[in-house]
């Protein structure tokens, strides 16, 4: 009985669809309601120097949201203290200047041992690599729940990397 206190910490949860967050005014969201539709999860930061990747998450949501793609902002103060307002000032800030309608959580830990489960759960299924760095780091879940693929920082969401991972998936292509 004593060796499983030293067993690694997993999250026990079969596919994206078991984790929920709150939306930015405060209402459940279970990922489960996007079932068979592409997730693109995304912890963002408004004080950041890829901020101006709003443009570009907004952009590919206005493409493929008819298709079946889902965008959905994370909020995060975790990397350099540069999401420091509050949920009204965030979904503001975001609104005012990216024109920002894709989903957007409740401000959330996205690293460490205070890690929303989601978070959690997905740095288990692509290991430490995989794992956010930093602000807009970016993690595809497939309509079926289970995690596709990741990309990190620097890549831009208008790439062709992160637009053909999401055409791939797009249950409405």
């Amino acid at each position: 009985m004593m060796g499983s206190l030293f067993a690694p910490k997993t999250v026990q949860a079969g596919s994206a669809h078991d984790f929920s967050f709150k939306t930015i005014d405060g209402q459940p969201m279970p990922l489960a309601q996007y079932k068979g539709k592409a997730v693109l999860v995304v912890n963002t930061a408004s004080q950041c120097g890829f901020t101006k990747q709003y443009d570009g998450l907004q952009a590919l949501y206005e493409k493929y949201k008819d298709k079946g793609l889902i965008v959905l902002g994370v909020p995060s103060n975790d990397f350099g203290g540069q999401e420091p307002g509050t949920a009204e000032e965030i979904k503001d800030f975001c609104e005012t200047n990216f024109s920002v309608d894709f989903p957007l959580a409740d401000k959330q830990v996205v690293s460490g041992d205070d890690a929303h489960p989601f978070y959690k759960w997905a740095g288990e299924q692509v290991g430490v690599a995989g794992r956010p760095r930093w602000n807009f780091h970016k993690y595809l879940i497939a309509p079926d729940g289970h995690l596709a693929d990741w990309f990190s920082t620097v890549t831009d969401p208008g790439s062709d990397k992160v637009t053909a991972a999401v055409e791939k998936l797009l249950p409405a292509s």
